[in-house]
């Protein structure tokens, strides 16, 4: 077994099917040739219904997947496969305007990089990916299921938040993965590149404002006063904390 078959941890990543959704032919060919030379098996096509009939009946570990499908909107697509298939997605794409780097995350991209991109820095980023991916079973069953502050019920197992009033709150996939890190490291400072890495297992760059977006509109749905937060407050200089007891169940 060659030195880039596993990681650091000892993860296998002999064989692990990735898939790419990319019209452009030679990208698609670029990526095949070094993503092939590095153990892993390739599959490509050039359009989400292609994408969706390849999921269904074949096995895949992580999509690779361009924005820009002629005729298809990428992020609804990133969005049904979070929603429908579950597996990790990697968004690689050439339009890097901060507003869709924010919205692809938030509808369940494990993370974006843009075009042109170096290839060892993607290869890193997907080997991250998988990595996250095969520890989520085991974070899972190690940690409660239910959480408890200020009145309200967070349930991990089923992604929901229910208000003091007995109301459900609905949460994007964004908003419930930062109430997550946050009510499971309460009353500690988290800077923001601690949340980028909890989140998409990356450091915040310096125009990435995704975290504080997310922190934003998760206010909005739980403070009783966004403008005057006591759950979620800002450390000047440091970052973020959830300063509430948390109870677990």
């Amino acid at each position: 077994m060659s030195a880039h078959d596993t990681d650091k941890q000892g993860i296998s990543f002999r064989q692990a099917h990735l898939l790419v959704v990319d019209d452009d032919i030679e990208v698609a060919a670029l990526l095949r040739r070094y993503l092939s030379a590095q153990g892993f098996r390739m599959s490509m096509v050039g359009n989400g219904t292609d994408m969706l009939q390849l999921l269904a009946t074949d096995t895949v570990d992580l999509v690779l997947l361009d924005l820009g499908l002629p005729g298809e909107d990428g992020l609804e697509l990133t969005r049904h496969l979070h929603e429908h298939w579950h597996g990790p997605v990697i968004i690689v794409t050439g339009r890097g305007d901060s507003v869709d780097r924010i919205v692809g995350l938030e509808v369940g991209a494990d993370d974006y990089v843009t075009k042109p991109f170096e290839l060892r820095e993607l290869l890193a980023r997907i080997r991250s990916v998988l990595r996250r991916s095969a520890e989520r079973p085991r974070q899972a069953a190690s940690r409660p299921a239910v959480y408890r502050f200020a009145g309200y019920r967070f349930e991990l197992d089923s992604r929901t938040l229910t208000a003091p009033s007995g109301d459900s709150v609905p949460l994007t996939s964004g908003e419930y993965g930062l109430l997550r890190i946050l009510v499971t490291h309460a009353n500690r400072v988290l800077s923001r590149d601690e949340l980028m890495n909890h989140l998409y297992g990356r450091d915040s760059g310096p125009y990435d404002r995704a975290v504080d977006v997310q922190i934003g509109r998760l206010r909005r749905k739980i403070e009783s006063d966004p403008a005057a937060p006591t759950l979620i407050k800002s450390v000047r200089g440091a970052g973020y904390i959830f300063s509430d007891t948390v109870r677990q169940e």
